[in-house]
């Protein structure tokens, strides 16, 4: 699997869940605090090529997965191929 990277922010619980979720499979992942970073939703939606109103935004390689809901399906469709 190639390396996840997940932009988030502190305090938001389903960053924390997509980070945990990369832990707990030992997963390469690269966590980046938009805050820390000053990455604004308006450079994450240049990236991502759509509106982004909430964080994680979450991509596997260069795709782009979405969100903690979308990772959860994404991580158990990986699990069973």
């Amino acid at each position: 699997m190639q390396r996840i990277t997940i932009f988030g922010r502190e305090g938001c619980g389903f960053c924390r869940r997509a980070k945990q979720l990369c832990e707990d499979k030992q997963l390469d992942f690269n966590y980046i605090d938009i805050h820390a970073e000053n990455i604004t939703k308006a450079d994450l939606e240049k990236t991502i090529g759509k509106p982004v109103e909430t964080v994680p935004q979450i991509f596997h390689g260069k795709e782009y997965i979405g969100g903690c809901q979308e990772f959860e399906v994404f991580l158990q469709q990986a699990e069973t191929h």
